[in-house]
């Protein structure tokens, strides 16, 4: 039989512990109001002079200036982007590593089940960054003037009319599978490792027709070594404003955007999430930010977390399908 005062001492223990434990919980400081106490890594998973490299270090550059320690872009390249990002999945989860993205990222998730992380439960999205069109380019000894007349060419030399690419299951690879898909034109796909290797073949003759940024193809454009047909976007630029889009130029629904957008591991806090959404939206904003990026075709987008999660899952599903639609192994 138990003592009634030693039912009070237990009683008495317990409520001590209680205590005890409440101020021990309360004591776990919320990271956010003090984030960034240091320097924050911007991995990038793609080479140096990039778009992607350029954007990243045009938002550091900003959050630098914002914050009191510096943003330090960190290039890691291969694997398509897959070494930065999953550098960044499996990086500690205090939110001072981010990375950029693009929308090859999502073609690479969708199409190679041998990625070492998943890109939607590993990673989790910050923001959508900047929307960036592609343009449909050709070499002048391709002898047409719209993609109609690209289209009729490629089928009359059905073989013998290739595109260039930045790699095989790459952003440009599949902007040109899918133009096949849609029209049926036959073009031959040709991978070249990275952008920078494309234009140099088609300047050579090696391939006649390409799929990629304005700000690659723009130094050729005034000598008329390569002509621009269409753009990728769902309606005109502003910044080729004399410039159809492939769909209003004879292929209906066709749309790609190179997106490039802001991801961190899946298990930092969504307070500093947030702290970080609120900042690189606010470098978007900046007149000398929008008018560095409209440089090369890109448009300051500045989505919530939500939204670019949203985004990339949508995409991830638009290029499984388009693979399996075309039976396309890649890996």
């Amino acid at each position: 039989m138990t003592r009634p005062g030693t039912v009070f001492r237990m009683a008495a223990a317990c409520v001590t512990a209680a205590c005890l434990a409440q101020p021990l919980l309360a004591a776990k400081p919320d990271p956010a109001p003090s984030y960034p106490n240091k320097p924050v890594r911007f991995i990038v998973p793609f080479v140096p002079g990039a778009g992607t490299d350029t954007t990243a270090r045009t938002i550091a550059q900003k959050l630098s200036e914002a914050w009191p320690h510096q943003v330090v872009v960190d290039n890691r390249t291969g694997a398509a982007g897959a070494i930065g990002v999953d550098l960044t999945a499996k990086a500690i989860p205090d939110g001072y590593t981010i990375c950029l993205i693009s929308a090859s990222s999502a073609v690479n998730s969708a199409t190679n089940p041998k990625l070492p992380y998943d890109l939607v439960k590993d990673l989790q999205a910050i923001t959508q960054a900047t929307s960036l069109f592609y343009v449909v380019y050709h070499s002048p000894v391709v002898p047409v003037n719209s993609i109609k007349e690209l289209i009729a060419h490629a089928k009359a030399n059905a073989g013998r009319v290739h595109f260039g690419s930045s790699g095989t299951g790459g952003l440009q690879h599949f902007a040109g599978e899918l133009f096949n898909h849609m029209s049926g034109a036959g073009l031959v796909h040709v991978p070249y490792k990275g952008t920078a290797a494309v234009i140099p073949a088609m300047l050579a003759g090696d391939v006649q027709v390409g799929f990629g940024t304005l700000f690659g193809v723009r130094p050729h454009m005034a000598s008329g070594r390569l002509k621009v047909l269409a753009m990728s976007a769902a309606k005109r630029s502003p910044v080729i404003p004399d410039v159809p889009t492939v769909a209003e130029a004879g292929v209906s629904g066709y749309e790609v955007d190179q997106w490039y957008g802001v991801i961190t591991s899946s298990r930092v806090p969504k307070p500093i999430v947030q702290k970080l959404n609120a900042a690189i939206v606010e470098s978007l904003k900046v007149p000398d930010v929008a008018k560095r990026l409209a440089a090369d075709g890109s448009t300051p987008v500045g989505s919530s977390a939500e939204q670019f999660g949203a985004h990339v899952k949508a995409e991830i599903a638009k290029w499984q399908k388009l693979a399996q639609a075309l039976n396309l192994v890649l890996h």
